[in-house]
């Protein structure tokens, strides 16, 4: 890859409204991104952080029409007079839903698509280049669709690098990845910055990847780009970023309740370690106490001897269960966490019968997944799927809601939506289309339509990714209203932060089978475990590790608590600041 340093971007009095909208998305934007530079774009969803960065490659407005006023120039083209086509040999872009942007069937066909179409004679070259820069040597044939999560995304980067773009932008880079493979794309970022001179924009909620690898962060707002700030003095500003719904790394958040202060506080583990040695002592006060929930009467889901595969068109079958053994009982909360295609999301589908085994029995009350059709066991299982749009068929929430009911031929349906509307809060959201909802939104109004058959156990497929603050708390909020209602709640999620907080059990699988169940903070203290299957314990729990607390804490308030304990918390800082922020 070649090394530039001619690119910029500027955005100057940027406007922009959707057709149709009644009010703009982007409002007066300025920014500046000089050559070389690592950028992370935050803000609240809905601020117009997406809208600006697909600005950056003529998407918005070529693709996205809309009424565009203000002036976007990049790596010297004035965006609104020039082609996609031209912008794209100097911008490449990974969206967040990358799978989306996958269109070929090979991965050598993927990176070689764009140079193929531009006419590059070198594109194998390109393509054997590109792949061999990301560690992808030796997947050159291999169909896309077969490929784990993190191999798809590094594929689409190389899609998006095989034209040797200046800039590179990555919408929500760790969102939809287990925690090592977020890691690696991150460092691989960091590598085509610094070796090979690409500036690149990330737009990113994870504040802690932010910390590690950017230089600068633009904090957008109400359309407009609030401040362009240094990494620590952005990461410094804890009261804007909440106001923007953008949680602080959890290492910050610790030293502010220690300190008293909002400013020069460490924003890595690493400067975390030194500031917490230079500002507390070695008195840790009274150790987190968390025993798993004794298990009463017979279990409501159990896996017995389970192996499942799914069918490819060169190697035959990809084993995703083999063998499995797991039960599920009343009152547990159960986060599934594991590498992506660990099988996570498989699981959740044999306890709906969206899916059946190859080989052993999934049974849900005693009923045998096998022998009955997935709408029966709707009945009982609710399933919120990771993008929960798909549930939504008519024009209005309350519709949706009393859809399946109507369909079933449920007595009273009226007063089950009434009922299960008013549980939820979304009153002031019934008439509205679920499609055209927040994330944490339509995640409220998807399981309204699952509660209002009173089931006995709710499924989530990772119900916290790409949300900022305000979104991620309305969808804790919602869980823990499913567990009022509910016997069970299980959850896949690679937000180790939510199964830390949350879960009674945490199960990780990993080569068809569990490899650990337990308590969190029997799980989350084996670092063995976590490694082998790619996972990383929460910030606020390693630096526990590093500081010698054993065990160490989970969250925010139980390291906060402990401390407070120690008499490490100034007396005088007032509680409302202390508490509430996990």
């Amino acid at each position: 890859m070649a090394t530039t340093h001619n690119s910029w971007i500027t955005v100057e009095d940027l406007h922009f409204r959707y057709p149709g909208a009644d009010d703009d998305v982007l409002s007066g934007a300025e920014l500046t991104v000089e050559p070389g530079e690592f950028v992370a774009v935050i803000g609240g969803n809905g601020s117009g952080k997406t809208t600006l960065c697909k600005s950056f490659n003529g998407i918005i407005p070529h693709f996205y029409e809309g009424d565009l006023r203000g002036c976007v120039t990049v790596a010297g083209h004035e965006v609104p007079s020039s082609s996609v086509s031209e912008l794209s040999q100097h911008v490449g872009y990974v969206f967040q839903e990358f799978d989306n942007q996958l269109v070929s069937p090979t991965v050598f066909d993927e990176v070689a698509f764009a140079p193929l179409n531009y006419g590059k004679e070198d594109y194998r070259e390109r393509v054997h280049q590109t792949l061999d820069l990301l560690d992808l040597d030796g997947l050159e044939d291999r169909f896309v669709w077969e490929l784990s999560g993190g191999q798809k995304h590094l594929v689409a980067l190389a899609a998006a690098l095989s034209l040797d773009p200046d800039i590179l932008v990555v919408d929500e880079p760790a969102a939809q990845l287990d925690p090592v493979n977020a890691r690696e794309t991150y460092d691989h970022l960091a590598h085509l910055n610094d070796a090979h001179g690409k500036t690149v924009v990330t737009i990113e909620h994870q504040t802690e990847f932010i910390a590690e690898y950017c230089d600068s962060v633009v904090l957008v707002e109400d359309g407009a780009v609030s401040w362009k700030l240094p990494v620590e003095e952005a990461l410094n500003e804890l009261s804007d970023l909440r106001a923007q719904d953008v949680h602080p790394p959890q290492v910050t958040r610790i030293a502010e309740q220690v300190s008293g202060d909002e400013a020069d506080l460490p924003v890595t583990l690493a400067d975390g370690l030194n500031w917490f040695t230079d500002h507390t002592t070695t008195a840790t006060g009274e150790p987190d106490t968390q025993t798993e929930r004794s298990h009463r009467g017979d279990p409501v889901v159990s896996f017995d001897d389970v192996s499942h595969s799914y069918g490819t068109l060169r190697s035959g079958t990809k084993q995703v269960l083999d063998g499995l053994s797991l039960d599920l009982y009343p009152d547990d909360r159960v986060v599934l966490v594991g590498s992506n295609g660990a099988g996570k999301s498989t699981l959740l589908q044999l306890i709906t019968g969206l899916e059946t085994p190859d080989a052993g029995t999934v049974t849900v009350d005693g009923i045998d997944t096998d022998a009955v059709l997935p709408e029966n066991l709707a009945e009982e299982v609710v399933y919120v799927k990771q993008n929960p749009e798909e549930m939504f068929i008519n024009d209005s929430v309350r519709a949706d809601v009393a859809h399946y009911l109507s369909e079933k031929g449920y007595p009273d349906v009226e007063a089950r939506v009434d009922e299960v509307i008013d549980f939820l809060d979304l009153t002031e959201l019934q008439d509205r289309d679920g499609r055209l909802l927040s994330v944490g939104q339509q995640r409220r109004a998807s399981l309204a339509i699952g509660l209002a058959t009173d089931p006995s156990i709710v499924l989530l497929d990772e119900p916290t990714g790409s949300l900022d603050l305000a979104s991620r708390e309305e969808v804790d909020r919602t869980i823990e209203r499913a567990g009022e209602r509910v016997e069970t709640v299980a959850i896949a999620t690679h937000d180790l932060e939510l199964a830390a907080s949350w879960g009674t059990r945490i199960v990780v699988l990993d080569d068809g089978g569990v490899i650990a169940d337990g308590p969190p903070s029997e799980v989350f203290s084996d670092l063995d475990i976590l490694d082998r299957a790619n996972l990383r314990a929460p910030q606020v729990t390693r630096l526990g590790t590093e500081l010698g607390l054993d065990p160490a804490p989970l969250t925010v308030d139980r390291f906060v608590a402990r401390l407070d304990d120690a008499g490490i918390i100034p007396p005088d800082k007032p509680r409302s600041t202390r508490e509430g922020h996990r």
